[in-house]
């Protein structure tokens, strides 16, 4: 699994846990170690803003 430098929104918890479990029979992280940390410890998530609920309430009609 890539861990790149930046993009802050993407340098979070979830992501890298989401990643790790999807590993079949191994996972390589590459990546700063520093931004490996920072992700175990970015516990921020966002409201994500999908349009899902406005596309569903919209299907039926």
């Amino acid at each position: 699994m890539c861990i790149p430098n930046g993009i802050p929104m993407l340098l979070t918890r979830n992501i890298l846990y989401t990643g790790i479990t999807r590993a079949k029979e191994l996972l390589i992280l590459l990546g700063n170690d520093k931004t490996i940390e920072y992700m175990i410890n970015n516990v921020d998530s966002k409201k994500r803003n999908t349009g899902l609920r406005y596309k569903l309430e919209n299907f039926s009609k």
